[in-house]
Parts: structure tokens; C-alpha cells; sequence
């Protein structure tokens, strides 16, 4: 599949997928969104991918926000469309994927690059990145998730500080709130990813997809997230997976996985 504005490399059960508008500093544009989707849905079909890497190019931006431009003119009815469009193509897509997400976050997450960051099912960060929602310095608030994901992620307050402030977090800032989980050097961030990832891919593909339901179901409104965990509980025993990891936990070897 080509892209124009992301890269696309599979390797050992790993997809890295980088935005790559290193000159706009990977910020979000509607081409790009589109691209991401079918980048994320392209990995997550092959059976073959056991974890996804979100980054950007270059060294001072994961996604630096949107591309003001393209919608600075819109009404009311245009900007409603533009933030339902995205959350359901890209944002909440990935949040419910069913193949785990890793965000690199290479330098400044803002605006719509964090929101895409909090999408992922968790974060880490080199050690010179920033983290913010400065949307209403312009007159707007986040449109991607932000206000539902960054609560959940750091709690009521916080959120509510760094929002109405518009300011940025560092790395350090971004760890003790939780918001990320590891912070590393710049140049061991795709690394130290990998590294997390291996682990990841070691254990049953469809185990992890189901604590991802399961999970996701605690933060989703009308949802028993307790009713969700027993039926997909329920659920693994019916899985090759299920047999052979108790099958070799009795044998004392290591599992092999086929992901069924």
C-alpha cells in the first residue's frame, strides 16, 4: 500500500507506522488521518502483526497538532462533522483496535498529536517531549477525545489545569501524571519500544485482544466493563491459545501461540 505522508515497515511480529511531515512537524491533516486509518486497519488485519509503534519523523515532533488551515474557515455544522469524521476514523478506531498500539512520543504531542497519543493504548516518551492541549488559545477545545481521554489519563484536575491553561508538560511532568509510562533518551525511544513489544508479542494475541475490550469497556458509558471481563473470559476457554498455554504452564515449556 502506498502512503504519501507515513511510513510503513513490518518486521518480527512489529509494525512501526511514522507520520512522516517532518517539515509540518507530523501535524495532522485530513489526507493524513485517512492514511493512518488504513495504515492501522492494513496492520491489524494481518495476523502477523502482534504490536503496532506509533511515531513521527525526526527528532522534535510526534504530531504537533492539526493543520489549522485546513479548517479555520468552517462553520459550525462543517466543524461538527470534521471532529465526529475523525474520532470515529482514527481516534476511537485505534483506541478499540484490537491489535495493541504503543505512541513513541519523539518531542511535541499537541493538540490533536496528543489526543492521537492518548488513542494508543499507552505511551512512551524521550526525554524531550512536550505534552498539551492549547486548543483554547485558539478559540476552540479539543475535538479528538482530548477532554473525555486526558481525565481518565491523569484525572479530573490535571486535566482541567492543563486544558483551561493551554500550557505544556514535560516529559518528567508527563510520567508522574501518568500520562506516559517510560521516558527514555531520544535516540532509545524506538528501542526501548521494541523491547516492550517483544514482550507484548510473547503472550496470546487474542488474550490481548480481549483485555482490550475489556479494559475499554470500564471507560465506556452504559457499558457492565464487569459483565464485558467475564464474558471474555468465558470466551479464551474456547481458544486454541487458552490450550496451549495451560497445556504448556502444566509441561513446564514455554507456549507457542498461533493467535486462534
Amino acid at each position: 500500500m502506498k502512503f504519501n505522508n507515513i511510513l510503513f515497515k513490518a518486521n518480527n511480529g512489529i509494525t512501526t507506522i511514522t507520520i512522516n511531515r517532518e517539515n509540518k512537524l507530523n501535524a495532522l491533516n485530513k489526507e493524513t488521518i485517512e492514511e493512518l486509518h488504513d495504515a492501522f486497519y492494513e496492520a491489524d488485519k494481518d495476523k502477523s502483526t502482534k504490536v503496532i509503534i506509533l511515531t513521527g519523523s525526526g527528532d522534535k515532533a510526534f504530531v504537533a497538532g492539526a493543520d489549522i488551515s485546513e479548517f479555520a474557515d468552517f462553520d459550525i455544522e462543517e466543524a461538527t462533522v470534521l471532529a465526529a469524521k475523525g474520532q470515529e476514523m482514527l481516534f476511537n478506531f485505534i483506541e478499540n483496535l484490537s491489535t495493541p498500539v504503543i505512541a513513541a512520543v519523539n518531542g511535541f504531542a499537541l493538540g490533536g498529536g496528543l489526543e492521537l497519543a492518548m488513542a494508543c493504548h499507552f505511551r512512551v516518551a524521550s526525554d524531550n517531549a512536550k505534552l498539551g492541549l492549547p486548543e483554547v488559545s485558539l478559540g476552540v477545545i479539543p475535538g479528538y477525545g482530548g477532554t473525555q481521554r486526558l481525565p481518565q489519563l491523569v484525572g479530573k484536575g490535571r486535566a482541567m489545569e492543563m486544558i483551561m491553561t493551554a500550557g505544556m508538560i514535560n516529559a518528567n511532568q508527563a510520567l508522574t501524571y501518568g500520562l506516559v509510562n517510560h521516558i527514555t533518551a531520544l535516540e532509545e525511544l524506538i528501542p526501548l519500544c521494541e523491547k516492550i513489544a517483544s514482550k507484548i508479542s510473547q503472550n496470546s494475541s487474542v488474550a490481548i485482544s480481549s483485555v482490550i475490550k475489556a479494559v475499554n469497556a470500564n471507560f465506556t458509558d452504559g457499558i457492565n466493563g464487569y459483565g464485558v471481563e467475564i464474558n471474555e473470559f468465558g470466551k479464551c476457554f474456547g481458544t486454541d491459545d487458552f490450550k496451549e498455554g495451560t497445556t504448556a504452564f502444566l509441561q513446564k515449556r514455554k507456549a507457542d501461540f498461533t493467535g486462534s
